[in-house]
């Protein structure tokens, strides 16, 4: 195992990465190449999870032999929904780790590079994020068990069975909750692997603009801010298939949901749509947590050119006051005001280091009104973000996709619950 970079933190065992990496469950999401045994089980496992059991428990349950109240006339759509966005989720995980390993893909192996600051406020990001997965997959994995107890239970000798009734449909629904849990996760998982990603590159935005304080020469502000471009370039490169099919796949299957649920004769109810909407909530929340995560630090990225040009101001009207004052009150009639508006600054949330309205102090040996003019340039010509085969995922972005996937959903429930 190589050295773990996340050394400042001894107590944290229960982060992602050392999950990922554990000799328990590294087979599942084939983290270590370096067995193979373990690849060929975790391919072996993603087939019977995500193909081979859910193909066969679908069979099995819709023979007509059913009674009429326990039809599950949409598990197809439920099936197939899980069983893709479980294939892309492993085989971009794949790629990913065999490519790059998982501490490199994630930009792990620099973060002893950077400031203590940031891989203080980085482990408690993973931190948050294991907690974000765990609290979203057990409250939909209880409903899941719930529903799917009381599907078999009630529905008794009517739903198939094999040899004994009791022990056939305990086997089955186990299948069918394991095979739910292993697909939901998987996907779930890479999309907090991607929102880990962002955080650390937005914390090393936060750092950075720090930079402005500290005065320093042109040359090292630039080669840190084409050192992030290009960090958000590889991000974007890496996941821009993967977010782009995960749009696609949760608009079709939700406009499939609609659909079928809207045709004539259609039985929809709780009994019949409860996976359904289940599903679709669960898909739309990692589409959720990827757009934005993405629109979080394409903002983050976005925020310098203000950053810098009030930067640039503060440090023209400090000169501009110290060259021309022939006053001695005019300068006492700039400061006071500065002092007001940073002693009335009330943060909110989200705001941090990129986003305030604080003054910049400004110090004497301030470079000179030439190199300012042409840092304030720069980024004014260079925005950088999170991209899509060149379309940028900022807020805009996810306010539309947000609102068309917000509609369908909440279509869906009201065919489902009937509260419109």
């Amino acid at each position: 195992m190589e050295e773990n970079p996340l050394h400042l933190n001894p107590n944290l065992h229960y982060s992602i990465i050392n999950i990922l990496e554990s000799k328990s469950l590294s087979w599942i999401f084939i983290a270590d190449h370096r067995h193979p045994w373990r690849a060929t089980l975790s391919w072996i496992t993603f087939s019977l999870l995500t193909f081979a059991l859910p193909v066969f428990s679908h069979l099995a349950l819709q023979r007509p032999v059913y009674h009429h109240d326990h039809l599950r006339p949409f598990d197809w759509i439920v099936q197939v929904s899980l069983s893709l966005f479980s294939t892309l989720s492993f085989v971009s995980l794949w790629r990913f780790t065999r490519k790059y390993g998982l501490r490199r893909f994630l930009f792990l192996d620099k973060l002893d590079s950077l400031g203590d600051k940031v891989r203080r406020k980085y482990l408690e990001e993973v931190q948050r994020s294991t907690m974000l997965l765990c609290a979203f997959i057990f409250p939909c994995f209880v409903c899941d068990v719930i529903y799917n107890i009381w599907w078999f239970t009630s529905g008794g000798a009517h739903i198939p069975y094999i040899y004994n009734l009791y022990l056939s449909h305990a086997i089955a629904c186990l299948i069918h909750l394991t095979c739910w849990l292993y697909r939901t996760s998987l996907f779930l998982l890479v999309c907090v692997l991607f929102k880990l990603t962002c955080s650390l590159q937005i914390l090393r935005l936060e750092d950075f603009a720090h930079v402005f304080e500290k005065l320093s020469d042109v040359g090292p502000i630039l080669v840190q801010h084409l050192t992030i471009k290009r960090n958000l370039h590889v991000i974007s490169h890496r996941f821009r298939a993967f977010i782009l099919l995960t749009l696609i796949l949760v608009t079709t299957s939700q406009f499939a949901s609609l659909l079928v649920t809207t045709v004539d004769g259609a039985v929809v109810n709780v009994s019949t749509t409860g996976e359904l909407a289940l599903c679709s909530v669960t898909l739309v929340f990692g589409l959720y947590i990827c757009q934005r995560s993405a629109a979080k630090i394409t903002h983050k990225a976005q925020s310098l050119t203000s950053l810098a040009t009030k930067w640039h101001m503060c440090a023209t009207t400090h000169n501009f006051v110290d060259m021309g004052n022939n006053d001695e009150n005019s300068r006492d009639n700039i400061t006071p005001r500065m002092a007001d508006l940073d002693s009335e600054n009330e943060v909110g949330d989200g705001d941090d280091e990129l986003d305030n309205t604080n003054f910049i102090p400004v110090y004497k040996n301030t470079i000179s009104y030439q190199q300012r003019q042409a840092l304030v340039t720069y980024f004014e010509n260079n925005e950088t973000g999170i991209t899509v085969y060149g379309f940028m995922l900022d807020r805009s972005s996810i306010n539309t996709v947000f609102a068309i996937q917000l509609s369908l959903a909440l279509w869906l429930f009201d065919k489902t619950i009937g509260f419109g």
